[in-house]
């Protein structure tokens, strides 16, 4: 058996049951979401760590480049001081008269047996030459070919021999690196190469741009996609994202010559600092599906409690009404007065509608078409007598007949159940407005008291099990209520208004 302290308990510790496993979600969520993002910290703290002692590496390395660089343009430079030198005895030997100096002079000349040298006249045309291979030199294509490729790599020296003021011999010293600098630059540039590699191909697997001085002119990549790669616009924009992550490492490699390494996180570190957001959804997700599942469940556990306490109430009623039914006709053959009679069949057809009702609890609905303006005037009618008489009840609607798929008795059910609500609410005195609207596809009844009002937080909870504001209250009325028009017949029931001057309750109702 079912009573009231058993249904308000069994309904609070689901409740309880509900916040808690609210807060224990809520707390296994932050857990994970703190503990991830402590993980995702600590190895973006190693990431960025093996980043730096890499661009650390990179820099120690782009010194070394540097100086090697200076110290090549300072032999450049001694070369070229030397030529300069070269060029000064060759002109002084020319003019000079003093042995001594001659002497001194061609010294300085034959001295250099490294840098190769041709000289050439005012038409351009070679007149001498020091240093290129004897037998390549035979053939006067070559030392030509020679000329074109140095006028390329340096300027030349202007030499001036004046014999006399008006004797004047311009002549043009042209010279390139010694074969000993020639094979140090392959050194350098070997090493310049091996340099822009590691940084390519660095330890520290992230993706790399490495750029020239002015930011836009690549020189060369690594770990990128090798596909989008190819794509300047790619590339340019991927540094553009890049400067917003990290900023730029300047590269010396030489005074005049600042190139920038642009890198970002790794694949890995970006995948880490959005699991926490993939977690979260994929928690989330659970929650949402765990809840559906336990209110589901919920709801079937309530549908049972209802079709449970409806079966054996309709069982309960059965006996006593069929003892009732013997009496009446028992009473009749004792010649016991009509309206006695009368008032008893009258209360034996209603406890036979009610222990039809119940027993319609949990069976399949069948709704018909059926006139909805007759079905709430018999139910006002068969109220009427049976509450106060301080109490009105009207009924407004702009049609006579209004056809709407219902059933009859568990509609009336839920008038009345709403109606007597209101007589309590209205403390057995005012006006119950019941106002009938079509609309198409649906037809809405309004039934409005002048009552006290229900606070707004409560609109929802009124229609909870257990839920009641009377003392000998079962708080089961607008459950019940709720589920025929919801369940039964697939309509709509809330509270459209309610404040101090009374309260409306809507239902919807398909056509």
């Amino acid at each position: 058996m079912y009573n009231k302290f058993g249904i308000l308990n069994f309904y609070a510790k689901k409740q309880r049951w509900k916040l808690f496993l609210a807060a224990l979600a809520t707390l296994i969520v932050m857990a994970s979401l703190w503990y991830t993002n402590i993980l995702v910290k600590k190895i973006a703290s190693e990431e960025r760590k093996k980043v730096q002692l890499w661009a650390d590496a990179i820099q120690n390395k782009a010194k070394l480049v540097s100086y090697t660089s200076e110290l090549f343009q300072k032999i450049a430079n001694e070369e070229r001081n030397k030529i300069e030198i070269w060029a000064g005895a060759s002109k002084r030997l020319v003019t000079s008269d003093n042995n001594n100096d001659i002497n001194f002079f061609l010294e300085i000349i034959t001295g250099n047996t490294t840098i190769p040298v041709i000289v050439v006249d005012e038409k351009n045309n070679i007149i001498n030459h020091r240093n290129f291979d004897e037998e390549l030199t035979k053939n006067p294509e070559y030392l030509q070919t020679e000329l074109e490729q140095i006028k390329q790599i340096n300027q030349p020296i202007d030499l001036e021999i004046k014999f006399s003021k008006t004797h004047v011999i311009k002549q043009k010293l042209y010279y390139k690196d010694s074969k000993i600098f020639s094979e140090l630059k392959l050194v350098l540039d070997d090493l310049i190469k091996s340099f822009i590699s590691e940084i390519v191909i660095n330890s520290a697997s992230v993706p790399v741009i490495y750029t020239d001085s002015t930011q836009k002119h690549i020189i060369d990549f690594g770990n990128l996609n090798n596909e989008l790669s190819k794509d300047t616009t790619f590339l340019l924009s991927t540094i553009k994202k890049m400067r917003t992550q990290n900023s730029p490492i300047g590269v010396i490699i030489d005074k005049n010559n600042v190139n920038y390494i642009f890198y970002s996180d790794s694949e890995l570190l970006m995948q880490l600092k959005y699991y926490p957001y993939f977690q979260f959804c994929i928690i989330g997700l659970f929650l949402i599906i765990a809840y559906y599942m336990f209110s589901t469940s919920r709801r079937v556990e309530q549908n049972q409690v209802w079709v449970g306490m409806a079966k054996e109430t309709a069982h309960q009623l059965g006996t006593p009404l069929s003892s009732l039914m013997a009496w009446v006709e028992y009473l009749k053959l004792k010649n016991v007065d009509d309206n006695t009679l009368q008032e008893l069949s009258k209360d034996i057809n209603r406890l036979e509608v009610i222990t039809e009702r119940f027993s319609k609890i949990g069976s399949t609905p069948k709704l018909e078409d059926n006139n909805l303006i007759e079905v709430i005037q018999n139910t006002i009618d068969y109220l009427k007598s049976r509450i106060s008489k301080n109490v009105s009840i009207e009924l407004m609607s702009n049609e006579a007949t209004l056809t709407a798929k219902l059933n009859p008795s568990l509609l009336s059910w839920v008038l009345e159940n709403i109606i007597k609500n209101a007589v309590d609410a209205m403390k057995g005195e005012g006006v119950i407005t019941i106002t009938i609207t079509d609309q198409s596809q649906f037809v809405y009844i309004d039934i409005k008291d002048t009552g006290t009002g229900i606070n707004r937080n409560k609109h929802k909870t009124i229609f909870e099990p257990g839920y009641t504001t009377k003392q000998r209250g079962w708080g089961l009325g607008l459950s019940l209520v709720k589920r025929i028009v919801e369940n039964y017949h697939n309509g709509k029931i809330f509270v459209k208004q309610s404040d101090a001057t009374g309260t409306t309750f809507r239902i919807v109702l398909n056509k």
